[in-house]
Formats: structure tokens, sequence, C-alpha cells
């Protein structure tokens, strides 16, 4: 196994910057060349697509769709890091929606408890939730050593239909009523842009994220200089669940309305955060900015459809897991931690 402050490791680490760097590079290239061909052909499909791209509206729909795709992307990255799996951030934005909107529709929007705002305590109700999940998750698979996949999935399966029956009960349907107020893009947009930064200084200039890589990569070596791969392991855990918590809330009260009709308001975002971090080479800027080039479809594909092109969004739903595909092909740079899903007993 790899030592995480090993030269290999420190290469490797300058290896995935540049990596990064290449992607936003790349990205920036193609809008540039997008708004030279919408300029020089302004009635053709590339008009159409510059016109949506540069649009105000394409830009706040794709701040309030980036929000829970990357937070639950940074979650899943500090959860992966120590060594643990967490396919079931699908199932913690879900929770999180719901009692966060749970929770404003109880203290009531423009009330106050103890001079804190609903829409805060709804943040917070939302973020306990999800960190109340991942937290059973933890003990399941480190405690119990439950295979993390199967673990993950009963996590999502669990909120997937509990959030709507819950809904059901309390508000009588699938679908909440809407809260009459909600977050605006900006606030989603901030929290993003705070929590990746976060994110970066807390795995990269802190002894945690060092602890963190080395129970993800070679647990026994931090077992061996007295630090407790399992703390480090819920700590990873329990950290998916708050970031996840944060973009599932945001997610739900951007609009106001938790929607739990078939594969529920959060519609896979969870799974696409997943590929987001992947794709962003376990870095939460990369992570960061593939978050915002598939919310960017997405938002694109919808507003596409509004100027007439018969963009199925199944197809645009897919261009995602396509990509993270062709980049592990052609580019390879993905490095899963090498402990990742495997079980540690503590050696006394």
């Amino acid at each position: 196994m790899r030592n995480p402050l090993s030269p290999a490791s420190l290469l490797e680490s300058a290896s995935e910057s540049s990596y990064v760097r290449s992607l936003v590079v790349g990205t920036v290239g193609v809008l540039a060349a997008l708004g030279v061909l919408g300029l020089a052909f302004p009635e053709s499909v590339f008009g159409d697509l510059a016109g949506i791209v540069f649009s105000t509206s394409t830009g706040a729909s794709t701040a309030r769709l980036a929000a829970p795709i990357v937070l639950a992307g940074l979650g899943g990255i500090f959860a992966e890091k120590s060594g643990v799996i967490n396919i079931g951030l699908e199932g913690l934005l879900i929770i999180s929606a719901f009692v966060s909107v749970y929770a404003a529709s109880v203290v009531g929007v423009g009330n106050a408890v103890l001079g804190v705002p609903a829409l805060v305590i709804a943040f917070l109700a939302g973020i306990a939730a999800s960190t109340f999940l991942a937290a059973v998750f933890a003990v399941v698979c480190i405690e119990f050593k439950a295979d993390q996949i199967i673990a993950g999935l009963a996590v999502w399966l669990i909120a997937l239909g509990l959030a709507p029956f819950m809904s059901t009960v309390f508000f009588g349907g699938v679908n909440t009523p809407n809260l009459g107020v909600s977050v605006g893009w900006k606030y989603s947009a901030t929290m993003v842009v705070l929590a990746t930064l976060g994110s970066w200084w807390l795995l990269n200039r802190t002894a945690f994220g060092k602890h963190l890589r080395a129970a993800g990569e070679n647990p026994k070596a931090l077992d061996t200089v007295g630090v407790s791969v399992s703390k480090v392991r819920y700590a990873g855990v329990l950290l998916s669940g708050v970031l996840s918590g944060v973009g599932g809330s945001a997610l739900a009260l951007s609009i106001g309305q938790f929607v739990g009709s078939g594969e529920t308001m959060v519609q896979g975002k969870g799974f696409i955060a997943i590929v987001a971090y992947l794709f962003g080479n376990y870095n939460p800027l990369g992570t960061l900015g593939a978050g915002v080039l598939f919310a960017g479809l997405d938002a694109m594909q919808i507003r596409l459809q509004q100027l007439g092109y018969a963009i199925p969004d199944t197809l645009v739903q897919t261009i995602p897991y396509v990509v993270v595909i062709v980049v592990l092909a052609l580019v390879g740079r993905t490095q899963i931690p090498e402990a990742a899903g495997e079980h540690y007993e503590t050696e006394e």
C-alpha cells in the first residue's frame, strides 16, 4: 500500500493539480470557442447555445442544481478518502430535503425559535437528519463490518421510501405544500464555494487531512503511529452526512417544497455526485468544476427544449456517466484510495 507521505504520493498530488488545471483550461477553451461561434453564426444552433450558456437564467439554474451535486460530492471525498465507500449519498440528499421542508413548515416561515430564523432551523434539521443516517451507515460498516456497497444501497432505498411516506403522513401526499418562500441561488452558490475551499484546506493543510488520506491508503501505518483508524473513518463518513445534508436542504429550500414522486426531487444527483468526485480525481476543486459542468448541462437541456430542440432529458442525464468513463479510459488519472472498501482490524 502507498505511504501518503512518500515522494511517490507527493508526486501524485502534483499530478492531480495538473489534471485539475487541464480540465479547467479545457472547459474555458470550449466556452471561448462556443462564444466565438455564437457571435459568428448568431442564427445557428451555436448562436442559440451561446445565448443559453451565457444567460443569467442558466447561471442561476446551474447554481441551484449544482449545490446538491457538489456538496454531496465533497462529502463522498471525505468518506472514500478515509476508506469507506459511501454510495448512499442519494439517500442522504433525499432525507435532508424532506426534513428541512418539514422543519420549516413546523416552525412557520417568518417565525423564529430563540431568535433563530425558520430557514436556518430548516437547514440545521436537514443536516441533523442526514448526519444521523450517515452515522447509522458508519456503525454498520465500521463496527459491524457490513459490505459497504450493500449498506449504501440500503441507505438510499430507506430514504427513498421513508421520505415520501413521512410526507404522506404529515402533509397528505408525497409532495409537500409550497412554503411560499425559497432560498436564492446566490446563497446556494456561496455555500458551495465556501464548502469547496474549506474542504480543500481541510484535506491538504491539516493533520486531519493527512490522517484521512492515510486511513484510506495505508491504515496499518496510521494505526502504528497511534491514530485510531476507526475514529478517522467515522469522522470522514459523518462529514459526508453533514455536507450532503447542506446539499439536500439547499435543493429543497431553493424551491420551497419537497417533491417525493418518482425518484423524488433529488433525481439521481447523489449518484452524479459520485461521478463528479471521480471525474475531479478526489480533488474538491475538480469536484466543483465537474458538478457545475453536469448541472449546467441539465440547465441547458431545459432551455433547449423551451426553444424547440427535442432533446430528451434522459439523454442529457447519461452524459456525466459517459464523460467519466471516457476520462477514465483515455486519461486514466483517477486514483481510488487503495484501502477503500476494506475493513480494518485495529492492532493492539
